[in-house]
């Protein structure tokens, strides 16, 4: 929705430009009439008239045509001055307007802490921001197009427009507070200098980097990147399974990890699910009475993956889980859990 003094604006342009055409039907019909001029020199008479360039009369002008011209004169220089002082405003207004827009998400991101940055908003960054809606994550897009600028304010998302292989940049999008960095650039060389630049003025961030090439992978985790993602081998490996088993991949294609907004599958820290400081197990839990969620993973303080783990698995501090369940379980699960913690 456009601003209101835009829309404002808008209205007294429009009426300044009918105010304009009026006049000009007028002048051309007085000097039509009056001088008995054709429509050729009537408008010509009438345009150098009202633009008071000075240039002579195509006949001489008698007494009637004199005083009409003089009427169209004074008329011309309040209704086009009026039009141009508008139209100035319109024009200095709309930057005004622009630039506060810009200062005001520039204080937003200035507030973002532990967000994720997208650098490049195509097809996979622009994916990659769906996704993070879903999951309610807060998040800045890099993007030095600034053609796509109109599609990321439509898209309503908090954007950076700049070259991210600057970090006078990347400090802009808060990259030295962001907890996670995804490089989804077109360019392999663009994202090897992102993710050393970003490595370099955070060295605790999780970086996530696009490749196009197989022969990238390696110069990418040297450089920085935790986890190095070849969308067309993924695609290639994906369609292939759909031949292979398809009814999994149906099934995988309806959880989060490939949906929009239905988030059916989720990470859950432990510290999250209970503040004693005595461990608990899986089973002590009760996850699956309490929310109908399905513990399906864990992940241990090291890293470690263990899938479909025993009820009597200890939780470790800094560990994991996996569960899953449908949308309104895992909303159950969050709310359940933060109550708990708020009561100690």
């Amino acid at each position: 929705m456009s601003n209101p003094l835009i829309r404002l604006f808008r209205s007294k342009i429009y009426a300044a430009l009918t105010l304009l055409v009026v006049l000009m039907l007028v002048g051309i019909a007085g000097f039509m009439v009056i001088s008995n001029y054709s429509w050729i020199d009537a408008l010509y008479m009438t345009v150098i008239t009202m633009t008071t360039v000075g240039f002579g009369e195509v006949e001489p002008l008698d007494e009637q045509a004199k005083i009409f011209t003089i009427f169209l004169i004074l008329a011309s220089v309040v209704i086009v001055g009026y039009a141009i002082s508008i139209i100035t405003e319109y024009i200095l207004s709309k930057n005004d307007i622009e630039e506060i827009k810009q200062k005001k998400m520039q204080k937003q991101i200035d507030g973002f802490n532990n967000h994720v940055i997208i650098c490049g908003y195509g097809r996979n960054g622009k994916q990659a921001a769906r996704k993070l809606t879903a999951h309610n994550k807060s998040f800045v897009v890099i993007e030095k197009n600034k053609e796509v600028e109109e599609r990321l304010r439509a898209d309503d998302v908090p954007y950076v427009i700049g070259n991210a292989n600057e970090d006078e940049t990347l400090l802009l999008a808060g990259v030295d507070r962001a907890s996670s960095f995804i490089s989804a650039l077109p360019n392999d060389a663009d994202n090897l200098f992102v993710v050393l630049s970003a490595r370099q003025i955070n060295n605790k961030i999780n970086i996530i980097s696009r490749a196009s090439q197989e022969s990238s992978y390696k110069k990418l985790k040297f450089a920085g990147a935790n986890n190095v993602i070849l969308p067309d081998m993924i695609g290639g490996d994906h369609m292939a399974s759909l031949v292979v088993v398809p009814g999994l991949m149906e099934f995988i294609d309806n959880l989060s990890i490939v949906g929009e907004s239905n988030i059916n599958i989720e990470e859950v820290a432990v510290e999250k699910l209970y503040n004693s400081r005595k461990a608990r197990t899986i089973k002590d839990l009760d996850l699956r009475k309490r929310t109908g969620c399905t513990i399906i993973g864990y992940k241990s303080s090291n890293g470690e993956y263990t899938v479909n783990p025993e009820p009597e698995m200890v939780l470790e501090v800094n560990s994991k889980i996996i569960v899953l369940g449908r949308p309104e379980q895992i909303e159950e699960l969050n709310t359940a859990f933060d109550i708990e913690i708020e009561n100690g």
